[in-house]
């Protein structure tokens, strides 16, 4: 397989590429000298995990009385410092420092909130089953006169992060040009990057190959992919589903903004002998062009931002041929909660996928209605499923967590990805996330009923 540089090792996202080695770390008296070093590196890689941000004592002691006031009344149990517990019981959220956990939430909010878990200030022996508590009170956890001031005081997306073009391949990149190796490590040999379809819970790791294709199946099956089909795939992951599509006999034009993505996938495609029937194209999807019989694009749209939904969903219209039909992957959240946080830069933007936004249903139906000439003709919801395969890849990820280190990737980085995998797993579970899968067709004017 083919080994990347490992991006994040040495510039992580949300990191700027040109930090100074020589940032100032805090490293005892006495220590040996390169611990000093190691520090100085931490702090490089990751600056705003390695110093803990100034804030002012009455906005600590603010932010402090406003956590644990909406931890109060939550079913689970938060402890700080070894003191006695807050909140109506249920799972363990321990707070090892609670100046620096309060500090970073002040200043910095939920940014802060999962910065402090990176750098080891907090934890949970379940961390899924805390996670799951707070996602399912989201709505509640900032008292309402704060939530109307949201504007004021939530942090705001860098202007460079807009998926414009160049955005969207920067973007794109700071994710998924990690480390082939790093997603090999928990992903099944499909290197399927998206939520499977299960037969039943719960699933075993032995199951995700055939879960994943059975996913992949049902998308060809709603896009009635098969001999002699003309297929635009938006997003091409590593490409099992181009590869699925072209042993149904489908000639399977592929676009991504990955260029680790797309050298990977090109192996498996030259190893498959599909060449005469798979194109991967580093392309954006604003610059394609031909006409497909379908078009299916999986868990792309949240990378699109909501800018850009009108010319993403004008793509797949202009793309697909009357009667053709578009067969859509996407990750969902509740519109209001779409709406209240589609502004605010979070945590996730800053180091795991810069530039995204989660649509709700109501975003893709009404883009899609008042931009397209596409009609909504099916939808199917399974976010369980999202719930289990994230699972998996969590217990995966941990189980090999030496592996990841010997790519180069350090223990904050490890903390990162598992908070990542973990803070999606609850969202799943407690139902703040959902996962859909659409089909889209287009009317053929000549023949209204093929």
């Amino acid at each position: 397989m083919r080994t990347a540089e490992p991006r994040s090792a040495a510039a992580p996202a949300g990191t700027p590429a040109d930090v100074p080695v020589d940032v100032p770390a805090q490293v005892p008296a006495g220590v040996p000298a390169d611990a000093h070093a190691d520090a100085r590196t931490h702090a490089a890689r990751w600056p705003a995990v390695a110093a803990v941000p100034a804030s002012s004592w009455p906005r600590t002691a603010v932010t402090g009385a406003l956590v644990r006031r909406a931890l109060s009344g939550l079913p689970l149990r938060a402890r700080f410092a070894g003191r006695d517990d807050i909140g109506a019981g249920g799972p363990l959220l321990e707070v090892y420092d609670p100046a620096a956990f309060h500090a970073r939430i002040g200043t910095a909010g939920l940014v802060g909130f999962g910065e402090s878990y990176m750098a080891g200030e907090w934890d949970a022996p379940d961390l899924v089953a805390a996670l799951t508590v707070l996602a399912g009170h989201a709505a509640d956890l900032i008292p309402a006169p704060l939530q109307r001031l949201r504007g004021r005081w939530a942090l705001r997306h860098p202007h460079e992060e807009r998926n414009t073009p160049d955005g969207s391949r920067t973007n794109i990149s700071r994710h998924y040009d990690l480390s082939n190796d790093l997603f090999a490590l928990f992903l099944d040999d499909t290197l399927s990057y998206s939520s499977a379809v299960f037969r039943g819970f719960p699933a075993s790791w032995d199951l995700m190959e055939a879960a994943q294709h059975r996913k992949i199946d049902r998308l060809l099956d709603l896009a009635d992919v098969g001999e002699g089909t003309r297929l635009l795939e938006i997003g091409t992951g590593w490409g099992e589903l181009a590869l699925r599509a072209a042993a149904r006999g489908a000639r399977v034009t592929s676009l991504t903004l990955s260029a680790e993505q797309r050298a990977l996938a090109l192996e498996r495609v030259r190893a498959a002998g599909a060449e005469d029937r798979v194109t991967i194209e580093l392309c954006d999807y604003r610059e394609a062009g031909g006409e497909y019989d379908a078009v299916v694009s999986v868990e792309m749209i949240e990378a699109v931002g909501a800018e850009f939904w009108p010319a993403y969903f004008r793509t797949l219209d202009e793309r697909l041929a009357p009667g053709g039909r578009v067969a859509l992957q996407a990750i969902t959240m509740p519109h209001e909660r779409m709406l209240a946080s589609r502004d605010t830069f979070t945590w996730i933007h800053k180091y795991v996928f810069p530039g995204g936004l989660i649509p709700s249903t109501e975003a893709i139906e009404d883009t899609a209605r008042d931009h397209t000439r596409l009609r909504l003709t099916r939808r199917d919801a399974f976010g369980a499923h999202y719930a289990e395969t994230l699972r998996l890849w969590r217990e995966r990820f941990t189980a090999r967590a030496e592996d990841v280190a010997a790519l180069g990737f350090d223990e904050t980085f490890r903390r990162l990805w598992t908070f990542y995998l973990a803070y999606s797993e609850a969202g799943f579970h407690s139902g703040y996330l959902d996962v859909q899968q659409y089909l889209f067709t287009k009317e053929n004017k000549e023949n209204p009923a093929r």
